[in-house]
């Protein structure tokens, strides 16, 4: 089997915008104007902001290399996509 795995060069790091949190809100607000909500009401008030929360924890890695945060790599002989099934998830 012949290694895959070599020199790697690594990149400049790339400028990322930092999540913008304000337009966020702002278009979650709109989406529930869209479905004809009041984002006004009380039980809506703090939903632009819990969605945008979400949504920044959510995207949080995805400017980040696989390399920076893995901490196990191994050798394939196959370049298919590995697949695994029935993960527990709990939330």
């Amino acid at each position: 089997m012949t290694s895959t795995i070599g020199p790697v060069s690594v990149p400049a790091p790339r400028e990322v915008p930092p999540f913008d949190a304000e337009r966020a809100e702002a278009a979650v607000r709109e989406l529930l104007l869209a479905v004809g909500e009041d984002p006004d009401r009380d039980g809506l008030l703090d939903t632009p902001a819990r969605v945008a929360r979400a949504y920044a924890e959510q995207f949080a890695g995805m400017h980040l290399e696989p390399e920076d945060v893995l901490t196990t790599t191994f050798e394939l002989d196959h370049e298919e996509m590995i697949l695994v099934r029935d993960i527990e998830v709990y939330s």
